[in-house]
């Protein structure tokens, strides 16, 4: 099973306003989001199968808490509250598909995977936008 855990520093993103945008995020917000969101610190707690994921900004501070195979409730991006699952894709990746609990909008996921040379890669989707972010650990 991998190791998610420890304290990681993005190294690249691509595509972050372009997610905000298919969000429906207006020019403003996405504006602060992109300059508070270019270095966020993420520290991921695993034990086994349980994980507690912390991303912070100097605009906000997210926390989730879940278990592979369990529904739990989080936050779309864009801070629309929603219902979600996580589940292995492969031996190093878990994918997490989100369901809106109230309210119109595009199908939303993310996914993290620890590459062979140890860095995180995140993937977050807004039907087919598709924005990644790479971290490594400090």
């Amino acid at each position: 099973m991998p190791n998610f855990s420890g304290n990681w520093r993005m190294k690249s993103s691509e595509n972050f306003e372009e997610l905000l945008k298919a969000l429906g995020v207006n020019v403003m917000l996405r504006k602060i989001a992109v300059a508070a969101a270019s270095k966020p610190a993420v520290e991921i707690r695993q034990e086994g199968e349980s994980f507690y994921i912390k991303t912070s900004t100097t605009v906000r501070t997210t926390e989730i808490s879940f278990s592979i195979g369990q529904e739990f409730e989080e936050q779309t991006v864009d801070g629309r509250p929603c219902k979600s699952l996580a589940k292995w894709a492969s031996e190093n990746k878990m994918v997490c598909e989100q369901r809106l609990l109230r309210g119109e909008g595009p199908r939303t996921g993310w996914s993290r995977e620890l590459t062979n040379d140890g860095e995180l890669i995140l993937t977050m989707t807004a039907d087919d936008v598709v924005c990644t972010r790479v971290y490594v650990r400090e």
